[in-house]
C-alpha cells in the first residue's frame, strides 16, 4: 500500500475500536485504480450481522450481502467491519439497518452502482428479508445470485 493512502486511512494498520453508534462509525475509502471499473462487482458478505431491536433491546441477527459496481473508490474493510459492528448497541428495524447501510456506502463510495440483501432472521416467527439497489445495473454486467436461500426454519 502506498504511503499516501495509509496517510488518510484512521484504522488500517493500527488499533481501532467500533463505534458506539452508526452515525459516529468511520467509513473509509481507498483509491480503485482499474481500468475495468464497469464491468467489475466487488462483493462483501456478512453472516453474522447484528443489531438491536429498537422495542425490546433484544439482539437481531442478519446475513448481509452488499455487491457493488466501484467508480473511483473501494470500501476499506477494516473500516466496513467496524462500521458493521458499530450496530451491535444500536436499536432500529431490520429495514432502517438495511438502508441505513446502503446510503452511507452510496454516500462514502458513490459507486456506480450498489445493491444489499438483508436477510434477517425470525422476529416473531417471521423473517423479513429488506432489499435496496441505486438503480439499474450497468448493461452487460455479470451479476451472480447472492446465495442465499429463503429462510426455511428446521424444515
Amino acid at each position: 500500500m502506498s504511503d499516501r493512502i495509509e496517510a488518510v486511512l484512521t484504522q488500517l494498520g493500527q488499533a481501532a475500536t467500533a463505534a458506539m453508534s452508526p452515525d459516529d462509525a468511520v467509513l473509509e475509502r481507498v483509491p480503485w485504480m482499474a481500468d475495468d471499473a464497469p464491468r467489475t462487482v466487488v462483493r462483501f458478505a456478512c453472516p453474522e450481522f447484528t443489531s438491536l431491536c429498537p422495542v425490546t433491546g433484544q439482539p437481531d441477527f442478519a446475513h448481509l450481502v452488499i455487491d457493488y459496481v466501484p467508480d473511483r473508490w473501494l470500501v476499506e474493510s477494516k473500516s466496513l467491519k467496524l462500521f458493521f459492528q458499530s450496530f451491535r448497541n444500536h436499536g432500529a428495524f431490520h429495514e432502517t439497518c438495511t438502508v441505513t447501510i446502503a446510503k452511507r456506502l452510496e454516500d462514502t463510495l458513490a459507486p456506480v452502482w450498489l445493491r444489499i440483501g438483508g436477510y434477517w432472521y425470525p422476529r416473531g416467527g417471521m423473517p423479513i428479508d429488506v432489499f435496496w439497489q441505486s438503480g439499474v445495473p450497468p448493461e452487460g454486467l455479470w451479476l451472480p445470485d447472492q446465495g442465499v436461500p429463503s429462510y426455511r426454519g428446521r424444515g
